[in-house]
């Protein structure tokens, strides 16, 4: 696998922080709607806020199968793919059993948040994560700026690549990521549900937390290496 490293440093805001923060009422992340009950908690996918005929589950850990598979039933190798099933409604009646099934759902992206928010992120810039790689996954950092453009254009875009607000640059002179995707991919005020299209929840959260990315992920180092490699 390539290569990674941490891109969190210091002490962050507490998760806990930042959904207490968010739920008042109603939150979104990424595909998913989270709604507090009295003293319980309702996720759901956004799509099916008005459906009622949803399976219902009632553990933390059934987020793990709901999160597994898209609606083809095949299976989701990047969690943050705009491509999570429908149908389902997930019942928590804690705040640690909401942490756990939102990483479960989105692994990382809530720490990430918290420590953005306390301006305790450190960001990767791509040529760096590139150049850090080693054995079949060295050759990724011979791609070239107009391979950069195409494969992270691709690769990345919310409708249909992934969900994640782009926080890294290209290169030390502050690049963006790519020229093919809109500025509002790198603005982490934009819900990037908006660019699928589809009106999903029929009433306005009182927050939306953005799944953010710190630096590349390792399905992209492995797509930069498939080009370089004209595979």
């Amino acid at each position: 696998m390539p290569r990674k490293r941490s891109g969190l440093r210091g002490v962050p805001t507490s998760i806990d922080s930042v959904l207490q923060a968010a739920l008042t009422d109603r939150f979104h992340l990424g595909q998913i709607l989270v709604q507090k009950r009295n003293d319980d908690f309702v996720l759901s996918h956004r799509d099916d806020e008005v459906c009622t005929d949803l399976q219902t589950f009632r553990n933390a850990e059934d987020a793990v199968e709901i999160a597994k598979y898209d609606e083809a039933g095949n299976y989701r190798s990047l969690k943050t793919a705009p491509n999570l099933r429908r149908g389902w409604r997930l019942e928590l009646s804690t705040s640690p059993e909401l942490k756990r099934a939102l990483d479960y759902f989105y692994p990382g992206r809530l720490a990430v948040f918290a420590a953005w928010k306390s301006d305790k992120l450190q960001t990767t810039l791509l040529r760096e994560t590139l150049e850090r790689q080693s054995g079949m996954y060295r050759v990724a950092a011979k791609i070239s700026d107009e391979q950069i453009d195409s494969v992270v254009g691709d690769f990345c875009r919310s409708d249909g690549g992934c969900l994640r607000t782009i926080l890294w640059k290209r290169d030390q002179h502050g690049t963006l990521p790519s020229t093919k995707l809109p500025l509002k991919k790198i603005d982490p005020a934009y819900d990037q549900i908006k660019a699928l299209g589809r009106p999903g929840s029929t009433t306005p959260a009182t927050a939306t937390i953005p799944l953010l990315c710190q630096e590349a992920c390792n399905l992209l180092v492995a797509e930069c290496r498939k080009v370089v490699k004209g595979e």
